[in-house]
């Protein structure tokens, strides 16, 4: 007989041991090996090999042919942002999106800690005939990206792959992000000017909620419209709208 209103009681081992490899992968900070993830998971190797062949396929877990290591798939964001829809953060801050696209003229972004990036899961764009461009799943750049250095600084680390340079502004050196990073927690606000597109600035903050980075404010612009003096009011935008967030959040 079909049961209506309780899910059923009975676990499918092998979905459940599943559910444990993909909880090692996201707990971890880089990418991880079969035996590592095998000795997390307290989950015989090749047990272990043949779950990750499954979740490959499915997208959920990423294989990185250059190490043999494996990391969370894309597909998760997917699956993830349709139950964001469903949660109260984009609910909450779509009409302040909204207020800052309209008070900045620029583009305003939603994002959301993922393992090494923030991802866009919501966006405002420009009115303006001459606008930034944003994407829905779009991942930041971590060390280029305003959005990314608040990311970086709320967790006190840096990223774990190389510092590639894509212009001539983004920052290489890891003592000088590292800098970056210190002053983005002491003024409670991110920038990036021209550092991961030449001519593209932003600003970004963080919704916190108990303490907790939730998500990630950001506005970005042409730099010849957004620069200094813009920015700077963007800060004062982004961090009322933050504040507005997360206490809304705290009363439901």
């Amino acid at each position: 007989m079909a049961r209506t209103g309780q899910p059923a009681t009975r676990h499918i081992a092998a979905v459940a041991r599943a559910v444990t490899v993909l909880d090692v992968l996201a707990e971890s900070d880089a990418a991880l090996g079969t035996n590592e993830i095998a000795r997390r998971a307290g989950i015989n190797a090749s047990s272990v090999s043949r779950l990750l062949a499954t979740l490959t396929g499915a997208g959920l877990v990423e294989h990185l042919a250059d190490t043999g290591r494996y990391r969370l798939g894309l597909r998760l964001f997917y699956l993830g942002n349709a139950a964001l829809a469903r949660v109260d953060l984009r609910a909450l801050a779509r009409p302040e999106l909204r207020l800052l696209a309209e008070a900045s003229g620029e583009t305003s972004t939603l994002c959301v800690p993922a393992e090494d990036e923030a991802l866009t899961v919501d966006f405002v764009q420009s009115a303006r005939s001459v606008q930034s461009v944003a994407r829905v799943g779009r991942p930041s750049v971590a060390h280029a990206t305003a959005v990314g250095k608040v990311l970086l600084a709320h967790r006190g680390g840096e990223p774990s792959g190389p510092l590639t340079a894509f212009t001539g502004r983004t920052i290489t050196d890891p003592a000088a992000l590292a800098d970056e990073l210190a002053r983005t927690v002491e003024r409670g606000w991110a920038q990036a000017v021209g550092e991961r597109e030449p001519d593209l600035n932003a600003v970004a903050v963080p919704v916190r909620q108990a303490g907790a980075l939730v998500a990630i404010l950001g506005l970005q612009g042409p730099s010849g419209r957004f620069g200094p003096r813009a920015m700077r009011k963007g800060v004062g935008l982004l961090q009322a709208s933050a504040t507005r967030i997360a206490g809304a959040g705290a009363d439901r």
